[in-house]
């Protein structure tokens, strides 16, 4: 399609003043003065034959027409930066945004990153924690890492990573007073959202799980860190906390455990995958699916 007469000053003055709310802060941004930001908003109306603002005590207001072309551009102008920004330093990279649930990411996948990096040097791969409730497409990820079971998702393409049991860790200082699971009925059991664990745990275990009280957490690795000081005992995937176990920091009273889901690769169902998604997705198979340790 011919563009010969694409006003892109215009566009980039609006889209910037829009965001901003201000023709000042948008001549900042733009290291231009406020009157040029001005005449090329006015040449952007002149040329559509609408306004685009309104001015009020509290800023600039769009119009009608205005909110319509404002989020097209914002979205289009991303997508240009993004590719722009791949070529920065003379070699082309991609860029991809993988949302990882906490535990995985500050355990497992942060640690490594560098070794990833190494391998693939022509993928910039941006980290986006979460606590297990993410909307991928309205996050603006290309794929999520995810704990659960696969029922749980069947709009998502995935691909299982790390098998991860739920086990009782507590402070070391803690291990001589739990011999049997009956003792932990004494102790502060900490809560994940996922509030049947423990009465699975209890079960497996062959013991009545005792009423359950305190605060519930969304991240493993703040269960850990409570245990580890010794404020109370946690379920946690033994396969994401090896570190702590092998420097005595944490321990594991029982050899129970109970299955409550995977981590998990997911991406939406149906989309192309890019080379740095298919990159990303064969390291993390390769890499990312161990067993669990033994006690």
């Amino acid at each position: 399609m011919d563009r010969p007469n694409l006003p892109l000053n215009g566009l980039r003055a609006f889209e910037v003043a829009a965001r901003q709310g201000s023709f000042t802060r948008a001549a900042i941004e733009l290291r231009v003065t406020q009157a040029a930001v001005s005449q090329q908003i006015q040449r952007l109306e002149d040329l559509l034959g609408h306004r685009l603002f309104t001015r009020a005590s509290s800023g600039l207001i769009l119009t009608d027409i205005g909110a319509a072309l404002h989020p097209v551009l914002s979205r289009n102008f991303d997508e240009i930066g993004e590719v722009l920004d791949r070529f920065q330093g003379g070699r082309y990279r991609e860029t991809l945004h993988l949302g990882v649930v906490t535990t995985f990411a500050a355990e497992w996948m942060i640690p490594r990153l560098p070794a990833f990096e190494s391998a693939h040097p022509g993928i910039s791969l941006r980290i986006f924690t979460h606590n297990n409730r993410i909307d991928i497409a309205k996050e603006g990820l290309h794929m999520a890492i995810r704990f659960g079971d696969r029922a749980a998702w069947p709009w998502l393409e995935a691909e299982p990573l790390a098998e991860a049991p739920l086990t009782p860790f507590c402070a070391p200082e803690l291990l001589a007073r739990l011999q049997t699971p009956q003792d932990l009925r004494v102790q502060r059991l900490l809560r994940s959202y996922r509030g049947d664990e423990w009465e699975a745990w209890f079960l497996a275990a062959g013991a009545t799980c005792p009423p359950l009280e305190g605060p519930v957490l969304d991240s493993s690795v703040a269960m850990a860190e409570l245990a580890a000081a010794g404020l109370g005992v946690a379920l946690l995937p033994a396969t994401m906390f090896t570190r702590q176990l092998d420097a005595g920091m944490l321990a594991r009273p029982f050899n129970v455990d109970i299955s409550a889901g995977r981590y998990w690769l997911t991406w939406p169902r149906g989309k192309a995958l890019t080379p740095a998604m298919v990159q990303v997705r064969d390291w993390l198979v390769e890499n990312g699916r161990f067993e669990q340790p033994s006690s």
